[in-house]
């Protein structure tokens, strides 16, 4: 019995020790199986990611060409807006909008160089009269600068002829410098006339062109309107835009005037006072 245990017991571990031996000898097979098909994976990754580096660098070689957004300034846009709307009639609003904006500055230049501090020319006036007479006032109005100054010595001029004379000497001459003031005005009030109205011819004109297309193409297309439409407001929009500029220059120029024209009227009022005080005395 003990003999039958024991071989059987032997027998069971040579059928173990068997089994254990041929899985050892199975497990190598697909081990190295699956270490091959490791390897052509690796491999083929390896190749997928050359082939995309490949590309990469390929695409880094070319140059690509970015597109760097251009900022355009407000003259340029104004520029390309004047030369979209013709040179014809824009040019003419052009030149009404230079030679408008000149007299509007000539006659700034030359209001401001006629305003006189009336109050320190009259005080120097009355010390000249009481001090040296009718001359040395007259010499104090020679050497003062503006309009004022010379309606004084124009009244001071015919002071011996008593004060009426006086006073229609102030009268008359103060009408001349008022015309010397507002000399040239006129032609800045022409021209705030004549910007919009070009504008309008430019309005009408482009219409007529954009007809013109329609017709000469037989269909309305959106393209030929358009065109002809954007012209005509363009030439509207400038000469608009040059009257309000001329517009502002007068209304201050015509201001001005008012102001040294009172001023005149106010320092001829107290200049006959004064000669009138110094008759008296």
């Amino acid at each position: 019995m003990k003999k039958a245990l024991s071989i059987l017991a032997i027998a069971g571990m040579l059928f173990f020790s068997i089994n254990m031996y041929a899985q050892e000898e199975t497990t190598p097979d697909s081990t190295q199986e699956e270490m091959v098909d490791t390897t052509e994976v690796a491999t083929d990754d390896s190749t997928a990611v050359e082939e995309a580096a490949a590309e990469e660098a390929t695409e880094e070689a070319v140059p690509v060409e970015e597109e760097e957004p251009k900022e355009r300034g407000f003259h340029q846009v104004l520029k390309t807006k004047f030369i979209e709307g013709g040179p014809g009639f824009m040019g003419i609003v052009l030149v009404t909008l230079i030679l408008g904006l000149a007299l509007a500055i000539e006659r700034i230049i030359y209001l401001n160089l006629a305003t006189t501090n009336t109050n320190k020319l009259l005080s120097e006036v009355e010390d000249a009269l009481k001090s040296g007479g009718v001359d040395a006032a007259k010499e104090v109005c020679r050497n003062t600068r503006g309009p004022v100054a010379g309606i004084f010595y124009q009244g001071l001029d015919r002071a011996d002829e008593g004060i009426e004379m006086v006073e229609k000497s102030v009268i008359s001459y103060g009408s001349v410098e008022m015309g010397r003031l507002e000399k040239g005005v006129s032609w800045i009030s022409l021209f705030i006339a004549l910007a919009p109205m070009l504008g309008f011819m430019g309005t009408v004109i482009g219409m007529i062109g954009a007809f013109d297309a329609i017709e000469a193409a037989g269909d309305i297309s959106p393209s030929l309107v358009a065109g002809g439409i954007k012209v005509a407001l363009l030439t509207t929009v400038f000469g608009l835009i040059v009257a309000i500029i001329l517009q502002i220059f007068y209304n201050l120029i015509i201001a001005k005037i008012d102001s040294l024209v009172n001023n005149m009227e106010d320092a001829s009022i107290s200049l006959i006072d004064i000669l009138v005080k110094n008759q008296s005395k």
